[in-house]
């Protein structure tokens, strides 16, 4: 089954050794010299979680994060999911903690559902270390994308193991495209050592970003992107800059 075709049917794809060994060594750093400089405020740019390490606002926080957004063949499975007017949501790290006994809820990211212009949600995953069946490896229902249901419309109980729910396995340098309509969760890190992996998270151009870039990124970095990164950004969207506005005043503040 080639590539779009199993993103269409399965709802996710798995890209071995996509992360070159030297560009995955620059990230793995990166990412623990972020967790050491920003402590217990790690990710509150967006949120926290019990039993993680969260980093949030990647983009304004290194060079390497601004080529992973727009590199090229992420994009176009991206755009086989959403379509081809979309942009970043949001970037973040997430480091499962060592043996911290608890599965996320089966659930679709932001709670979306496809609507009468199709899929607006698609999520990567780039493993930093190996997913294992031990380490908090992230579950998936493949097909679920098609129902245009939650799991909670639907489950008993959405911390249950799935029937037909499927771990995510795979070597670190490993990136993980995926409908982000299709049903999943992070499963609990049995294991004495951290599970790192980072998300870069996509949705359509009608859509309000998660974290919204243009207020987040600092006027350096800002002025320091590429016309693709700043597209990818929506840093010059007129409408982008209008939901999110609107997001704003709804939340009371930022994130």
């Amino acid at each position: 089954m080639d590539r779009k075709r199993e993103l269409e049917e399965r709802g996710y794809i798995i890209l071995e050794n996509f992360i070159s060994p030297s560009m995955l060594e620059s990230l793995r750093d990166r990412v623990e010299e972020l967790f050491e400089a920003e402590g217990e405020n790690a990710g509150s740019e967006f949120r926290q979680e019990a039993g993680t390490r969260r980093l949030a606002n990647l983009v304004d926080k290194g060079e390497l994060f601004r080529e992973m957004i727009v590199t090229p063949e992420i994009l176009e499975h991206i755009e086989a999911v959403i379509g081809s007017h979309f942009k970043l949501s949001s970037l973040n790290a997430r480091s499962a903690n060592p043996y911290s006994e608890s599965d996320q809820p089966l659930h679709a990211d932001v709670g979306g559902i496809a609507d009468e212009h199709g899929y607006w949600v698609c999520n990567t995953v780039w493993l930093l270390d190996d997913f294992t069946a031990e380490n908090g490896a992230t579950r998936v229902v493949p097909g679920t994308h098609l129902l245009k249901k939650l799991p909670q419309d639907l489950l008993p109980d959405i911390f249950a193991p799935h029937p037909n729910q499927e771990l995510i396995l795979g070597k670190a340098g490993t990136v993980v495209v995926m409908n982000a309509h299709a049903w999943h969760g992070g499963t609990a890190n049995r294991t004495g050592v951290a599970r790192r992996a980072l998300h870069a998270f996509y949705c359509r151009s009608d859509k309000p970003q998660q974290q919204y870039q243009k207020q987040l990124l600092r006027p350096e970095t800002q002025c320091a992107l590429t016309p693709l990164q700043r597209k990818v950004l929506a840093l010059d969207d007129p409408l982008n800059d209008e939901l999110s506005s609107k997001t704003t005043r709804q939340s009371g503040f930022l994130r």
